[in-house]
């Protein structure tokens, strides 16, 4: 990492004007949570995996802030070059960095990777110390970042009707008709998972997410979709010029975003000539919409920010509430993998008592202590994880896991988004709580499922846990509430029974899910996280309840 760190620094002082800071976020073009392998910049120049986080590197200093659910991992991770900053307890980056560096100065990031709305904060925070947000016209880690991995050249996918449940111009027409109400002219779409769903496709470009890395522009009369052309096979290209959906290059996103902003990008599917819209009548006073969270700076930077219509997108609620289609292969979907994650439990309940003399499940007896016969016995959080994966490629429409499983046991199983690897992970131990967090992807639908099983006597303080994080879940999925209720005010149900413990949890209670789409979904959600305040509950959402014994032994400060 000290290599790292210095070649950044170099690069920081050379730059145009040299930079006293350089800000790398998790996020890539489209700012996703889960991004591919060359986009894991932060990861790279840190060296910490999780999902979530942000590092900052100063002349003397690097710094990353992460939030609860990865406060122990960051520890285990980040070298001692790394200071590690607990958000929601250390001050804010936009704070920490207004009162800590100097007047004026150059405070450098990728403007592809940083969204409008935290650009648009970072710049309002440092104004007061005369301090600049500087948009690098390269991203500085990916010019010292050797062997990085390449781009992914998987083909696009249409996603059948029978899965999706809606067609392309049924969800075009819905737009095209929200963008009249706000008397706007056109919607930029970065988030993936969004560009997915309304053009019925699907692909491979980031690991347990079926999306394409892909833009896409929608205006009253045209409908564009950016991507590289090498991934659209020549039934793809039938399919999108049946639907009238122009393709370009990925790379012509920004200066269609440039002609979009000046009324001039015309598409050859259009029901106007070109002549038609250049003697049509003035438009200057409509808006062009823009999704503040989802829409990278770079792109919002080409348009006129007075004619900018800054709102939550108006794709995200129609996409969140499920149509009939959806929710019934949702349901074949949980069915089938629960019936891939029984067969698991019932399985390692076996191998834990034939090689580790487990007294096995319910029995609330000491292990025997049984030894292995040899070590190519040993079971580990890694190799019994795999075992699942492989119960749930048996089933039908299988497509891949829906995120890395969490196969933890003992003190790991505390480590909320814990991910075993081959050199470190631990062993199987009878007399130890075990948590397996996981989910797959289905052409039908996509999971989230967490299991915490003892394979001996549990202690009286893991059983008081699980027995409050039961209350906690029954109480969540038995609540009626009226509507226009959030999900910020169901959370309490949930936390209520470990709180009488002391105890709570640092992550959120349930989340969207995705139709073989992304495993956390959004706009609702339940958490005690003021956001989740922003969307009701609505029937046809789908939302997990996700509390878990090992997760909630944080203990209330």
């Amino acid at each position: 990492m000290s290599e790292i760190l210095s070649s950044l620094r170099s690069l920081m002082a050379t730059h145009s004007p040299p930079l006293d800071a350089l800000v790398v976020p998790s996020e890539d073009y489209h700012q996703s949570e889960y991004v591919s392998g060359r986009d894991k910049r932060r990861e790279f120049v840190s060296g910490f995996t999780g999902s979530a986080g942000l590092a900052l590197i100063t002349k003397n200093e690097a710094r990353l802030w992460t939030d609860g659910r990865y406060f122990l991992q960051a520890t285990q991770q980040l070298s001692n070059e790394w200071t590690l900053m607990r958000m929601g307890e250390d001050p804010l980056v936009e704070v920490w960095m207004s009162d800590n560096l100097s007047e004026e100065a150059n405070i450098g990031v990728d403007p592809w990777c940083v969204s409008v709305d935290t650009a648009n904060r970072w710049s309002k925070s440092f104004a007061k110390k005369n301090q600049n947000l500087v948009p690098t016209t390269t991203d500085l880690v990916d010019e010292v970042w050797q062997n990085r991995p390449p781009s992914q050249m998987s083909p696009v996918v249409v996603h059948p009707l029978e899965f999706s449940g809606r067609s392309v111009s049924d969800k075009l027409e819905e737009l095209r008709s929200k963008l009249k109400q706000e008397s706007a002219r056109g919607y930029v779409i970065a988030a993936l998972d969004e560009v997915a769903w309304l053009y019925n496709i699907r692909g491979t470009d980031v690991a347990y997410c079926p999306v394409a890395h892909a833009f896409a522009i929608v205006t009253t009369d045209s409908a564009f979709l950016y991507l590289d052309k090498k991934k659209v096979s020549t039934e793809a290209s039938d399919y999108f010029k049946g639907l009238g959906v122009e393709v370009r290059e990925y790379t012509d996103v920004i200066s269609d975003v440039a002609l979009l902003a000046s009324d001039r990008l015309f598409s050859s599917f259009s029901s106007k000539s070109t002549k038609d819209m250049e003697i049509d009548s003035d438009r200057s006073d409509e808006w062009l919409w823009v999704d503040p969270g989802k829409c990278c700076y770079a792109l919002y930077s080409k348009l006129d920010a007075d004619k900018v219509l800054l709102q939550p997108s108006p794709l995200s609620l129609p996409k969140a509430l499920k149509n009939p289609v959806e929710l019934e292969g949702l349901k074949k979907a949980h069915v089938r993998d629960g019936a891939a994650v029984v067969q698991y439990l019932v399985w390692l309940d076996q191998q834990m008592q034939e090689l580790y003399g487990a007294s096995g499940y319910f029995m609330e007896a000491e292990s025997n202590k049984k030894k292995r016969t040899s070590e190519t016995a040993k079971l580990t959080e890694l190799t019994v994880s795999d075992k699942l994966e492989s119960l749930r490629a048996a089933k039908e429409h299988f497509r891949g896991l829906s995120f890395p499983t969490i196969s933890s046991v003992g003190s790991n199983a505390a480590i909320i988004h814990y991910s075993p690897e081959p050199e470190t992970c631990a062993e199987m131990d009878p007399d130890k709580i075990y948590l397996c967090d996981s989910g797959a992807q289905y052409l039908d639908g996509t999971t989230d499922i967490t299991r915490t099983v003892h394979f001996g006597k549990p202690s009286p303080h893991e059983k008081d846990c699980y027995t409050a994080v039961l209350k906690g879940h029954v109480a969540l999925g038995n609540a009626r509430f009226p509507k226009g209720t959030s999900g910020y005010t169901l959370d309490i149900l949930a936390r209520a029974p470990l709180w009488k413990y002391g105890l709570d949890y640092r992550h959120g209670t349930g989340h969207g899910v995705g139709s073989y789409l992304f495993v956390h979904e959004g706009p609702h959600q339940v958490s005690f996280r003021l956001h989740a305040m922003n969307v009701p509950l609505q029937a046809s959402m789908t939302v997990t309840d996700g509390l878990s014994a090992t997760k909630s032994r944080h203990p209330i400060k």
